[in-house]
């Protein structure tokens, strides 16, 4: 229940409000930028709701209210109602406030159970009691929130890191959270890609695959779930396109070839299967050292601003060849 202190809106500069427990509400900047033009083109409609804790007023309710006003620059005061609250009365008008409107999001809830239960030292039931919900629904928001590694924590607190994200990275141990989130910066991966990845995470049996995710992360979910890679590039002529296209397919057949041998070759596979097979695992061999080989002759090529020089373009000068020294032995027998 809350207490109104008097019945009439008071108007307050803005610089008078305080924003302490904006760290409970999640900062959407695009929705921010819609309240900048609601604001220019309506004025303020409805009054903020704030508090008074330690002597200062405290905004409870209209951050985005707060945060418009301030960037628009043109308002100088918010009309505001104020409510009589402790600290722990403050947190559950937050969230009443904001669940009244259907505005809440469950991280915000989690913050909120988190603050009440290891800030003000609520326990579970108290907290269910407090804010009108289920002890298994505060359980839920609290692990929420702890099973949040403290990097990512802090992405989501200034809106680098979306709520749909969040609640991937905590289904991965907190130790992983740091490796997954430096890869969905690095990558720019998806909601839907850190989703397949943290699916192939949780079920890669060991160090290596979950090494190879982080590398090959889009290598490894086209593998997997059938997602698609370019196989065109605009910028390639119709040759240059057809050895893209191939070479795309080599490399995630050798990812897949890579992975079994590394995880499933020493163990899932019979005797008589080995020994069927251990012809083409030595033209296997031989055959990929002899494409490693001349596929570092052709990126030496490459880097050469991209051109080709054969003996032809330089009459005066032979070039030494890069074959693997066992085909350079070779032409050297009678």
């Amino acid at each position: 229940m809350l207490h109104w202190v008097g019945e009439d809106p008071q108007e307050l500069t803005l610089d008078q409000i305080g924003e302490s427990y904006a760290r409970y509400r999640l900062h959407v900047p695009e929705a921010e930028r819609v309240m900048m033009r609601s604001l220019e083109n309506y004025g303020q409609i409805s009054p903020v709701v704030v508090c008074i804790q330690e002597g200062r007023t405290e905004l409870i309710d209209g951050f985005k209210r707060l945060g418009a006003a301030r960037k628009l620059g043109t308002l100088h005061h918010l009309s505001a109602r104020r409510i009589e609250t402790d600290e722990r009365g403050a947190k559950a008008a937050i969230y009443g406030l904001n669940r009244a409107g259907g505005r809440t999001r469950e991280i915000e809830e989690a913050w909120i159970v988190h603050a009440l239960v290891r800030e003000d030292g609520l326990t579970q039931v108290e907290v269910a009691e407090l804010l009108g919900r289920h002890k298994s629904w505060v359980c839920r928001r609290l692990a929420l929130i702890e099973k949040l590694g403290p990097e990512a924590r802090a992405e989501l607190q200034v809106g680098l890191l979306t709520p749909t994200s969040a609640r991937q990275m905590v289904r991965l141990p907190t130790g992983n959270q740091a490796a997954i989130l430096d890869l969905v910066r690095r990558e720019s991966l998806s909601t839907i890609e850190l989703t397949g990845i943290v699916d192939l995470w949780i079920e890669s049996p060991s160090r290596l695959p979950q090494q190879y995710l982080l590398q090959h992360p889009r290598e490894a979910l086209a593998q997997a779930k059938g997602v698609d890679l370019p196989t065109r590039d605009p910028r390639l002529s119709p040759p240059g396109n057809r050895i893209f296209e191939q070479l795309g397919s080599l490399l995630r057949m050798l990812a897949r070839m890579e992975v079994w041998l590394a995880h499933q070759g020493r163990t899932g596979i019979t005797p008589e299967d080995r020994r069927i097979l251990q012809p083409r695992f030595e033209k296997l061999s031989r055959d990929a050292a002899s494409v490693a080989a001349l596929s570092g002759d052709m990126v030496m090529e490459c880097e050469d601003d991209g051109r080709i020089h054969t003996q032809s373009d330089h009459p005066d000068v032979v070039r030494e060849s890069r074959a693997p020294p066992d085909r350079q032995d070779a032409r050297r027998q009678p």
